[in-house]
């Protein structure tokens, strides 16, 4: 008995979901850590743990993506609520946004595994609900990771083809151009993300570190290089009018239209739950990757807030920025305040910066799909789920997601309004999956909740309130449309709310019609590696143990509460 590896799971900081909190072994293999950890949550390690904490933050803040994104929901931001909106929309967002990533990473470190979010939604959920909490999550949340790298590549090729339209004004940009360099860049990251976790990790460590510089740059050549004085203007905006005129760009009252604007800071900061999602292939994941998470959105959150400001205070023209032939804001923008030279060397950070970003995307989406198509999410879960042996990377999961995302580029040809939908999803999407369990946590579990070794100790309810209350706030005001009453029709409507709402309510009636009756929530997979410890003390042999059995979530019976070991 001395010699063979066997811990209970009080030995580990994390919520076992095997029978009596057992974590599994192998006479022949002593568990490191990492495995140790992941056998607890019921899978075996099928990935090269090759990231750290560095290359985790760089994949999230790569994904995060500030310059780009801040780049691509322009639109937003500044057209609903002028600089105003802006600057002080900014502020408050970030509030709720990083109790939600504190709340996330606090989950994070008690469940460090792929499935993330719908994970720990199964877990957390009251008996008998585990299954259902865990689809709707998951599908939500794969609704915003599938439409990621499609909306951050369509941004990419309007501000490609914005360049072109400056270098040559007679150029303007067609529909089917904007979609032919989107699905190209798809394509080419889609091929990128398929590499081996080694190379994806060293690709992703130097794009992150040019999307920081990029943004430095960015930072101090806008306010340095801007020409407003030679256009007989002030050099920069004065504060008052910066903070305290807000522009009517809906028919909503002035605050309901700042909320409005937040889509913006909602949808550049929805990419630190990356860690999450790359927990399996992390090295002290239980601790590296909740830090990923919170050092991601805090710094985005900061230099996003600088990046508001340098913006505020430069903008010539609020409308010309909206309704530029360009058809790009922030080039439109640029054009105001910089000379043709500084406009397209920001612009081409801006466009690299991005690509970087579509990559992190795609590198992510597809974790996502391996986790749920390794509980049987989807149709033909089988084909999804494979690892590839040569590259240890999913595969199949990678170019899923990419047919699909072309798919969803077909929205460009139903005008702005359709394809700004894949941002509205990105942002709702994203954040009711990153709620859900954080949801469940603080109103059904409490204090029976059994953390890992990073939380937020007696903040953590408080902060998991606030989060809750402010997605649930958002949701609705994210699907409000721009016009009211009778300039309210089909080119003006909000089309959120359809090309989000049909997928998830196709999702729940599946559910009812079939899915209950199989869908039990995260299948484990180290059942053949168990042995009971009273056998082993009896008879000195291994002995199986399935762990198939239990009711309520459909998880084993031990596991239907994240309680402490003393409960």
């Amino acid at each position: 008995m001395s010699s063979i590896h066997k811990r209970a799971i009080a030995d580990e900081p994390v919520t076992s979901v095997l029978p009596n909190g057992d974590v599994p072994y192998d006479p022949n293999h002593q568990f490191n850590p990492d495995e140790g950890v992941l056998a607890a949550l019921g899978y075996k390690s099928e990935f090269k743990r090759e990231f750290s904490l560095f290359t985790t933050f760089c994949v999230s803040f790569a994904v995060l993506g500030l310059l780009p994104s801040f780049a691509s929901t322009l639109y937003y931001g500044m057209g609903y609520a002028g600089t105003a909106g802006m600057v002080w929309g900014w502020m408050i967002a970030m509030i709720g946004i990083q109790c939600v990533a504190c709340s996330m990473a606090e989950l994070c470190s008690a469940m460090p595994t792929s499935g993330g979010l719908y994970y720990a939604s199964a877990v957390l959920a009251p008996q008998g609900w585990g299954p259902f909490a865990a689809w709707i999550t998951g599908w939500s949340n794969w609704l915003s990771q599938v439409t990621a790298a499609p909306s951050v590549n369509y941004g990419i090729s309007a501000m490609i083809l914005a360049a072109a339209s400056i270098r040559d004004p007679t150029y303007i940009p067609t529909d089917y151009q904007t979609f032919l360099l989107t699905v190209f860049i798809m394509i080419l990251h889609a091929v990128m993300s398929s590499l081996p976790t080694r190379w994806l990790a060293q690709i992703n460590s130097g794009g992150s570190s040019f999307n920081f510089i990029a943004l430095i740059v960015v930072l101090i050549l806008i306010p340095a290089g801007t020409d407003r004085e030679e256009r007989g203007l002030p050099k920069f905006a004065s504060s008052r009018e910066v903070w305290g005129t807000i522009y009517e760009g809906t028919s909503f009252p002035a605050g309901i239209s700042v909320l409005m604007s937040f889509i913006g800071v909602i949808w550049t900061m929805s990419g630190y739950d990356s860690a999450f999602h790359l927990a399996e292939e992390c090295s002290n994941a239980n601790m590296a990757s909740p830090r990923a998470i919170v050092l991601t959105s805090a710094t985005g959150g900061i230099f996003g807030w600088f990046l508001q400001l340098v913006v505020a205070y430069t903008v010539v023209d609020i409308d010309g920025v909206l309704n530029s032939d360009l058809g790009q804001p922030f080039a439109a923008y640029l054009m105001q305040c910089m000379s043709e030279k500084m406009t397209l060397a920001i612009l081409a950070l801006t466009i690299i910066a991005g690509f970087s970003m579509g990559q992190g995307c795609m590198i992510a989406a597809s974790r996502v799909t391996f986790a749920y198509a390794r509980d049987d999410c989807f149709p033909f879960s089988n084909v999804w789920k494979q690892v590839n042996k040569r590259t240890q990377t999913p595969v199949n999961a990678v170019w899923l997601n990419c047919a699909v995302g072309i798919v969803c580029l077909l929205l460009i040809f139903g005008g702005e309004l359709a394809i700004g939908a894949l941002f509205s999803i990105g942002a709702i999407g994203a954040f009711v999956a990153f709620t859900t369990p954080i949801f469940i946590r603080v109103f059904f579990v409490g204090n029976r909740f059994r953390p890992g070794p990073w939380n937020l100790g007696r903040f953590s309810i408080p902060t998991g309130f606030v989060a809750s209350a402010f997605v649930i706030l958002m949701v609705p005001i994210l699907c409000f449309p721009s016009v009211t009453g009778a300039d309210l029709h089909a080119d003006a409507m909000n089309w959120t709310a359809v090309v989000y709402g049909v997928p998830m309510l196709l999702a729940i009636v599946w559910w009812f019609v079939s899915a209950r009756k199989w869908f039990k929530g995260p299948k484990v997979n180290v059942a053949h590696m168990m042995h009971s410890e009273e056998q082993q003390i009896l008879e000195g042999q291994n002995v199986q143990r399935s762990v198939s059995g239990g009711s309520g979530n459909g998880l084993p019976e031990k596991l239907q509460r994240v309680v402490s070991p003393s409960v």
